[in-house]
């Protein structure tokens, strides 16, 4: 496993615990509900992560929780709050002239083989996101959560579109180092609404964003393991939370006889993998990882066990998302008809690009209250830390 047969253990000590948000679009309210529960269970303004690493669309809630380190519930409150109210049109822009626009861009940029028009930097329009970040997410908060020792780390990974590289951008304690493998790296930076603007830049829906001389994108696309960044930062355990449901990999569900998958189904899953994947592959190799410290310490020399838990939701979000249908914008229907995937072919993708009616607030639904029963079992013997009754 990157980055374990490089750090010490630190017999003695009270574990370095650190959280993990994978990314998923919408499908983040999940990671907020979790949140929420957590926030119920542990002292009040008291910050349970000494590491927070976020990805994607999980980066800026990753961000918002290290700028407001100092008050965890608080933090946590305001990313409810956030969205409770949440539109896609303060994602990107849904309205019909916009999307009307952007689909002539794209037919005379084919038509005239770039001649007339060059194609589009990216299929949305994610300007709104931007806005909404500059008023919801204080990026020198960061800085000054881990200079008062609220905080020993944080980073968000982006994709360079240049090298090809998954780069973590971090910022930590001074003990902490860049490092370097395959494809991978680490480097320090006071991060920026462009650093988390990269992070999450899903390709083709979103414009890559230049930080320095390369352009990034969405950070799950290189992403081969996610745990990496965090372990580097020092965490002996790590809290990871998820946006699939374990049994719902898959495009086609329980249909017999099966049917050709339609273009929106197909970017749904690639999206689902995107984001998804890496980080199942990569527990499964900790676990191995794992079992080799144990049974053989001399072995890897100076490594240590990282013990992990993994929330997910136990309803698929393709079921939430075919609930809202009739909340989806016109101009994002519009989009899902014309890529193919207008009814339940295309709730896999709606579960990702669809903002309304996804509210996490205190929700006792299946999709909440399973990992907020397992939260509140595990958590206390798991983190080292007591759970107010």
């Amino acid at each position: 496993m990157d980055g374990l047969a490089d750090t010490l253990s630190r017999p003695g000590l009270r574990p370095t615990v650190a959280l993990v948000l994978t990314g998923g679009g919408s499908r983040s309210a999940y990671q907020v509900g979790v949140l929420l529960a957590l926030a119920e269970m542990l002292p009040r303004s008291r910050n349970p992560f000494q590491v927070i690493v976020g990805t994607s669309a999980g980066a800026v809630a990753a961000s918002v929780l290290a700028a407001e380190a100092h008050h965890w519930r608080r933090a946590v409150a305001g990313l409810e709050r956030v969205w409770a109210n949440f539109q896609s049109s303060q994602v990107f822009r849904v309205d019909a002239r916009h999307m009307l626009r952007a689909g002539a861009h794209w037919v005379l940029a084919l038509i005239s083989g770039g001649m007339v028009l060059s194609p589009p930097k990216s299929m949305l329009d994610n300007t709104p996101l931007r806005e909404l970040l500059q008023v919801h997410v204080d990026c020198a908060g960061i800085r000054r959560s881990i200079e008062r020792g609220h905080l020993r780390a944080f980073a968000l990974c982006a994709t360079s579109y240049s090298s090809g590289r998954s780069v973590a951008f971090f910022d930590g304690i001074d003990s902490i180092r860049d490092w370097s493998r395959v494809q991978r790296i680490g480097v320090r930076t006071p991060v920026t609404l462009d650093h988390l603007m990269a992070s999450a830049a899903i390709p083709l829906l979103f414009p890559p964003i230049m930080i320095g001389d390369e352009y990034y994108g969405d950070g799950a696309m290189r992403q081969l393991h996610p745990l990496s960044p965090a372990i580097h930062l020092g965490a002996d355990r790590v809290l990871i939370i998820g946006v699939r449901a374990r049994r719902a990999a898959g495009v086609q569900v329980n249909r017999l006889p099966p049917i050709m998958p339609t273009p929106g189904e197909i970017f749904g899953y690639m999206l689902d993998t995107l984001f998804t994947d890496q980080i199942y592959g990569d527990l499964e190799q900790l676990e191995r990882f794992n079992e080799l410290v144990h049974a053989a310490p001399q072995v890897v020399r100076g490594g240590r066990p990282i013990e992990t838990l993994m929330l997910a939701p136990s309803v698929d979000p393709r079921e939430l998302a075919a609930r809202h249908a009739g909340e989806i914008p016109r101009g994002l229907r519009a989009l899902l008809r014309v890529i193919g995937g207008p009814d339940a072919s295309g709730d896999q993708l709606a579960s990702y690009l669809t903002f309304e009616g996804v509210i996490p607030a205190r929700s006792s639904s299946s999709a909440t209250a399973t990992p907020w029963r397992r939260a509140r079992r595990s958590w206390p013997s798991w983190a080292g830390r007591s759970c107010p009754r």
